[in-house]
């Protein structure tokens, strides 16, 4: 796979922070980065997980103990599409992890700045404040501290494998819509699809209406988000979001979904993807790297743009979108804040894009992408022709399921995409 021939290339280019340096040479043992033995530095770590593959952060937790062999961590990998709503109930509990894996901004279940202000999360030190991407600070920080440690450059996009698209007769990523329609139809005739879709887990639903979005609404407005927020437009207002929605329906009706696609759970995606009777899926980039464990080398997996409309230019999703926070009730606060530093160590960084695929969040911009999974893609990101998660910025996760919920209702015929954009503006609260 190309994407690991890259990989010991890395560690020289990520520079850790100073603030990084100076807290790890206070609480390190022997250069390990860490933890002192002793039951007292034992912390659990819940995670969201989307499949039966080790997750990155259970590679991560391993080379942790590894390193400080009087560590213990229990890890507790959580399915993806229940994780947000699990941690909440839990920490309103009182008896959620250590360590919470969230996310940045307000728009997801799992967002870490409803989480903080309802007084669940501790605030974190200046290490992770030194990582908070610039003119980001509104998703990460509430009242000038911050609470959630990004962890990622996270590319959004399709992961296609084109060694399934050229054993096919797609010997090119289609760049326009009619190509890509017809893609789906020779693909549908041979039993297999352009596209897998988890129609039953809504984060999988609503991540593939962003990943269309952002060609159909952001590539030409990339204010929306804050006009939405001013109150001068509105979802319903939007034909960007209409067409968005309406390309869902249409790769529906022209067959570029796996058969069975709006009963689809994750499975879908990874057995899709490994087995080869999918192309490719609107899923984050380092799904990849765990997908391809199960897949043949051949597989050659690539983050693709999605075509644009009416030959406008391609767009993506990119942005930071994976955080690490601490329970405010810890017992273990010492012990977790030793970890989450750990976390921003160039050795870290190195191991956490080795097992997911995704770009530190520490020195993204330095690395040569040219012989990659993001090959495809390092003309849009370097001349900014993207845009964050959108989620990441809506005012409260109800917006985002309003959104996930009314693409399944699209994938069933169950409603209209005038409902699906009203529903989200009710949920907006203004």
């Amino acid at each position: 796979m190309t994407q690991h021939r890259r990989v010991t290339r890395i560690a020289g280019l990520l520079a850790l922070p100073a603030t990084a340096a100076l807290v790890l040479a206070g609480c390190s043992g022997g250069g390990t980065g860490g933890a002192a033995e002793g039951d007292s530095e034992s912390f659990t770590f819940t995670f969201a997980t989307s499949n039966n593959l080790e997750s990155p952060y259970e590679t991560l937790a391993k080379e942790y103990m590894a390193a400080n062999p009087g560590v213990t961590i229990t890890t507790n990998p959580t399915p993806n599409d229940k994780y947000g709503e699990t941690i909440r109930t839990q920490l309103q509990a009182g008896n959620a992890s250590d360590v919470v894996q969230t996310t940045p901004g307000s728009g997801d279940a799992r967002g870490l700045i409803p989480l903080a202000e309802a007084g669940f999360l501790e605030p974190l030190g200046d290490t992770a404040t030194s990582l908070v991407p610039s003119g980001s600070e509104t998703l990460f920080e509430v009242d000038g501290k911050t609470y959630g440690q990004p962890l990622d450059f996270t590319i959004a996009a399709v992961v296609a494998s084109m060694g399934t698209a050229g054993m096919n007769g797609i010997t090119e990523w289609p760049t326009t819509m009619d190509d890509f329609y017809a893609d789906c139809t020779a693909l549908a005739g041979q039993g297999k699809s352009m596209l897998a879709l988890a129609g039953a887990a809504g984060p999988n639903a609503g991540l593939t209406a962003q990943g269309i979005a952002a060609t159909r609404v952001y590539a030409s407005d990339p204010e929306f988000n804050t006009e939405r927020a001013a109150g001068e437009t509105t979802f319903a207002d939007s034909k960007g979001w209409a067409d968005a929605l309406q390309t869902i329906v249409d790769l529906k009706d022209g067959g570029c979904f796996q058969p069975g696609a709006e009963g689809g759970g994750f499975d879908a995606i990874t057995n899709g993807l490994a087995q080869g009777t999918s192309v490719g899926s609107f899923i984050p980039s380092g799904s990849a790297v765990e997908i391809a464990t199960a897949a043949p080398p051949e597989a050659d997996f690539k983050v693709q743009p999605f075509p644009a409309a009416d030959g406008g230019k391609p767009y993506v999703l990119a942005s930071s979108n994976y955080t690490i926070s601490i329970n405010a009730k810890s017992t273990k606060k010492d012990a977790a804040t030793k970890f989450v530093d750990w976390l921003a160590t160039p050795d870290a960084q190195q191991k956490y894009y080795e097992a997911s695929g995704l770009l530190p969040i520490s020195e993204y911009k330095n690395l040569d992408l040219s012989d990659t999974i993001y090959s495809e893609v390092v003309t849009d990101i370097s001349n900014g022709s993207y845009t964050t998660l959108p989620n990441n910025v809506w005012p409260n996760p109800a917006v985002y399921e309003a959104l996930q919920v009314g693409v399944q209702g699209l994938l069933t015929g169950q409603t209209s995409i005038d409902q699906v954009l009203q529903n989200m503006d009710s949920a907006w609260g203004n």
